[in-house]
């Protein structure tokens, strides 16, 4: 968990008209979403990467911009608590090509003690490259750097860029989906003694129930020499409103020995607009 050099205090009515705004903006993103998909079935489909810690090797439709949005909450027995907005920004320009930018909107910590901070997180930009094998199944090769976009002072990022290479396969196979990742991420900053590489695996497994409602399972974990690894179990649901805007909500659990924490999301993706 990530915690605040310096602390800056939120009282509750800031931090819940913060949570109702977020509320009211994703909303608002749903509902223009449903109105301007009434009607077309001509174009294309959303390809969501939320909620799970893997990502497809398919970018999303050429020429759109796509849109994900959500809320997270995640906890510690320890007390300590993190919410947050994430935003992502997806575009493809061909098929085989992309590049996304992504951040928390605004962020909430909350450490052992009590004490609070309020921001926004730190940005991540990443190239997608697409290498298809047949019809059913491609690997994909992802590399980014994500910036110290935060406030200064508040500690939600480690305050220089941590650059991240994220290898892909993805596959079909009758109504299930598998996205296997393997990611090697080279912090700018760590604490004394521990390591500035760390890698991630995930593997997720999805499947259609039927023309709208979808279920997801993903295992994930990381290693890093002089850090806990860590283990997590994620499950989730969706529902296709149309085909241009997917909405989503599941929860997550750590596996590693010693107290758990979990978190819990909703969110949506949603095939916004065509640029070219």
């Amino acid at each position: 968990m990530i915690f605040p050099t310096r602390r800056v205090a939120a009282t509750p009515p800031v931090v819940a008209r913060m949570a109702r705004a977020a509320t009211r903006a994703a909303a608002l993103a749903i509902a223009a979403g449903a109105t301007s998909v009434a009607g077309a079935d001509e174009s294309p489909s959303a390809v969501p990467y939320r909620p799970s810690v893997s990502t497809p090797a398919a970018l999303s439709a050429p020429g759109w911009l796509e849109v994900e949005g959500g809320y997270l909450d995640e906890h510690a027995e320890s007390g300590a608590l993190r919410q947050s907005v994430p935003l992502t920004l997806k575009l493809a320009f061909t098929p085989d090509w992309g590049i996304r930018v992504a951040s928390d909107a605004w962020v909430r910590l909350r450490d052992e003690s009590g004490e609070h901070a309020t921001g926004s997180g730190d940005t991540a930009i990443v190239v997608k490259r697409r290498f298809a094998v047949d019809d059913d199944s491609a690997f994909g090769l992802e590399g980014g750097v994500t910036l110290p976009t935060s406030r200064h002072g508040l500690g939600i990022g480690n305050g220089k860029p941590d650059w991240v290479l994220n290898a892909i396969y993805s596959a079909d196979f009758g109504a299930w989906h598998t996205d296997l990742n393997a990611a090697a991420t080279r912090f700018g900053d760590t604490q004394t003694g521990t390591s500035r590489a760390q890698l991630l695996a995930a593997a997720s497994l999805s499947r259609s129930l039927d023309e709208h409602w979808g279920v997801a399972g993903e295992l994930s974990g990381t290693g890093q020499h002089g850090a806990d690894s860590t283990r997590q179990l994620l499950v989730a649901a969706s529902y296709n409103v149309s085909k241009r805007l997917v909405i989503d909500a599941g929860a997550a659990r750590t596996l590693r020995s010693g107290a758990p924490s979990w978190s819990a999301f909703t969110g949506f993706t949603w095939l916004a607009t065509r640029i070219f």
